[in-house]
Parts: structure tokens; C-alpha cells; sequence
């Protein structure tokens, strides 16, 4: 019988004071949801952790996501993320809880906090997810890349709990909300015997990595090695601006010094979503479609007809990209005018 599924709620900033729930937190329990109706409806716990009262302004968000039971444990100490004090908490409350599954988003703060408390339960952790289900005796299967991208994992725990992160943008939220009678329970902080070894000094926002955040792009031009040099992505940049739309690249891309790698999508980048992505030059290597493939709709453009970029877009033009991105240009120009 399962004793439920466990989902971190992890706080993010926005400012000097200001914080909220990671979106991935929202993605995570509408695949939860799915999950528990596969485990006879197991019911779904939230961990919230975070400075005294902030539970006060997120617990609409916990009731119409259809959480039975949020453990929240406040603590003015608890302001800012410390991989000690969270992890230890984590664990106490894991231990006293006995989840069967415990989820955690791929983020930066996820991927330093889930290990720790895996390695301190004794328990397995897969990483990087990238699809969640329940097979057939009532495990865990959790899929993710391998070997560079080039397969597909899916790896099942043997011990509890089942421990899996979840990359941001994988899932989407529910579009429909399913509201619960949320029971909020407080849990005290035992961390006064816990050595925080780093401070926090200062936070400051990044502009750069601002502007150049692509996982709320509603549209994306990305291009890969047929983009060729500089000037390429300069003729994408240009096609891009003209659509409001932001500017991604592949692995190969970034390894050319032809974008940054807060530009880069596939598996060792970022995962996406927006409603229109368009590929420009990219073969569509499993390395870079994992982190695209949940698009609304894909628009391909490469010389080769049988790049497997092709096989997962829904309009596929096969020509030269510098042949018919300054057409394109050209014609949105005209439209405008």
C-alpha cells in the first residue's frame, strides 16, 4: 500500500525580499495528481520551508492544486536557502512522514538539496527526469537521458523513499483546478545543532541571465551548427526580434562560441515549451529534442530531408536557412508595413 507522494515547494526569489513558489512546484502536482489516481488515489503531501508567516500568502495555491497535507516549517533563520538547514529538515520530515515517493524539481536549489538527503536516507535518487509514471507492480519509473543524450533511461528505486528531481517545463500545470480541503500542519525547525556553513551576503539579479531567459518565451528562434558563424545567429537574432520572440541554441551551437549557454536547450540546457519553436539548422539530435519536444508547434528548417528534426515537427522546410530566412524577414517587414 502506498504511504503517499511528497512534492518540494521551494521557494524562489524576485527580489531583495519578495519570493514565490518555483513554477516547477505547480508542474510536479499535476503530475502528482496523475500519479496517485495510478496508487488507489495515495494521498499528496507538500514541504514548505521558508521564514516565519510565509506560508499565509501561498496557501491558495496548495488548495486548488488538490494537496492533501502541507508540512510547513517557518523559521526566521530559514530566510534564505542553506543547504545544511534544508536538507535537515527535509529528512526529519521525511523520516516522521514515510512518503513512498518524493519529488523535486531539477532546479538550482533542487539539484543541491536532493542528493543530500537521499545520501542521509540511505535511499536511491534519479536525476534529471524527464517523465514520471507508475509501472505495473506500483514502482517509481522514472526516465531521463543517457549516455550523452542518446538514449533513455527508465530506472526504478528499491528502496523508500522513491526519489526522483524533475527538470522545469517538462510537466505543465493543471488547466483545470482541483481543490481540496488543505490541512496545513506546522513542524518546528531542530536545527539548532546544525552548522550552516555558508552565508548569504548579498542577492542580486543577474540582467543578463534575465534577458535571456528562455523558459517563459512564448515563441523561440534556436539555431544550431547549419547556422555556421557569428553572422548566422545575427540573421536569427534579427528574424527573432521581428517576432517578439526569444533566441535558443543547440549544444553544438554553443559549443561553436556561436551563443551563450544560458541559450542553450537539450539536455544539458534548458527544457521549453513555448507555443511556437522554430529550429533553424538543427539536426534534432535526442540531446536537443528533449528539451523542445513539449512545443506547441515545431517549425523545422534544414537542408537535409531526413534530419530527425523533421520527425517531431509539425511544418518541415527543407532548404537553406540562409535562403529563406531573409525572405521570411523580408515578408514579416512588408506585413508590418
Amino acid at each position: 500500500m502506498s504511504r503517499g507522494i511528497l512534492l518540494y515547494a521551494e521557494l524562489t526569489r524576485y527580489g531583495e525580499d519578495g519570493q514565490y513558489i518555483h513554477p516547477v512546484f505547480f508542474e510536479l502536482a499535476a503530475k502528482a495528481n496523475e500519479l496517485s489516481q495510478k496508487l488507489d488515489n495515495a494521498p499528496i503531501y507538500a514541504l514548505l520551508i521558508g521564514q516565519n508567516g510565509l506560508v499565509e500568502n501561498f496557501k491558495e495555491g496548495f488548495i486548488r492544486n488538490n494537496i492533501g497535507t502541507v508540512y510547513v516549517v517557518e523559521d526566521d533563520q530559514l530566510k534564505d536557502y542553506s543547504t545544511e538547514y534544508y536538507s535537515k529538515i527535509a529528512v526529519d520530515v521525511v523520516k516522521e512522514l514515510e512518503p513512498e515517493i518524493f519529488i523535486i524539481g531539477a532546479t538550482t536549489q533542487g539539484r543541491d538539496l536532493a542528493p543530500r538527503i537521499s545520501s542521509a536516507l540511505g535511499t536511491g535518487l534519479t536525476a534529471d527526469c524527464i517523465d514520471l509514471d507508475i509501472n505495473d507492480k506500483g514502482q517509481l519509473a522514472a526516465t531521463r537521458p543517457t549516455f550523452g543524450g542518446q538514449l533513455m533511461a527508465t530506472i526504478l528505486c528499491k528502496n523508500s523513499p522513491q526519489m526522483a528531481t524533475v527538470r522545469p517545463k517538462v510537466f505543465k500545470p493543471m488547466k483545470e483546478f482541483v481543490e481540496n480541503d488543505t490541512k496545513f500542519v506546522n513542524k518546528k525547525a531542530d536545527i539548532d545543532n546544525v552548522e550552516k556553513k555558508v552565508q548569504l551576503i548579498d542577492f542580486l539579479k543577474n540582467p543578463e541571465k534575465e534577458e535571456s531567459s528562455l523558459e517563459d518565451a512564448e515563441i523561440i528562434v534556436a539555431g544550431g551548427r547549419g547556422m555556421k558563424d557569428l553572422m548566422g545567429f545575427e540573421l536569427l537574432k534579427e528574424f527573432a526580434s521581428l517576432l517578439n520572440a526569444k533566441v535558443g541554441a543547440s549544444r553544438v551551437a554553443v559549443e561553436m562560441g556561436l551563443a551563450s549557454h544560458e541559450m542553450q536547450i537539450g539536455q544539458t540546457g534548458k527544457t521549453v515549451t513555448p507555443k511556437i519553436y522554430i529550429a533553424c539548422g538543427i539536426s534534432g539530435a535526442l540531446q536537443h529534442t528533449v528539451g523542445m519536444s513539449g512545443s506547441d508547434k515545431i517549425i523545422a528548417i534544414n537542408t537535409d530531408k531526413n534530419a530527425p528534426i523533421f520527425d517531431i515537427a509539425d511544418i518541415a522546410i527543407v532548404g537553406d536557412v540562409f535562403e529563406i530566412l531573409p525572405e521570411l524577414i523580408e515578408k514579416i517587414k512588408q506585413n508590418k508595413n
